[in-house]
């Protein structure tokens, strides 16, 4: 058996609902299309560059936004 993992934005949510900021104000101000920000909400991982530009828009570090959980099984 071997460790899996799986991404949590729950970070990112939170920060947009403290910035009074929806997904449709980050896709537009990060540049980042629609299937992006689906990614995200359902777990899955996106590229660096993604991230990289959020974390310029939002003024945050990668860990103020996506979590690595790890599973072992």
């Amino acid at each position: 058996m071997g460790v899996t993992y799986q991404f949590s934005y729950d970070k990112l949510w939170h920060k947009l609902i403290d910035l009074k900021l929806k997904k449709k104000d980050l896709q537009k101000q990060a540049n980042l299309s629609p299937s992006v920000i689906a990614k995200m909400g359902r777990g899955e991982s996106v590229n660096l560059e993604t991230l990289a530009k959020i974390c310029l828009v939002l003024h945050c570090g990668l860990s103020d936004i996506v979590d690595i959980i790890l599973k072992e099984g």
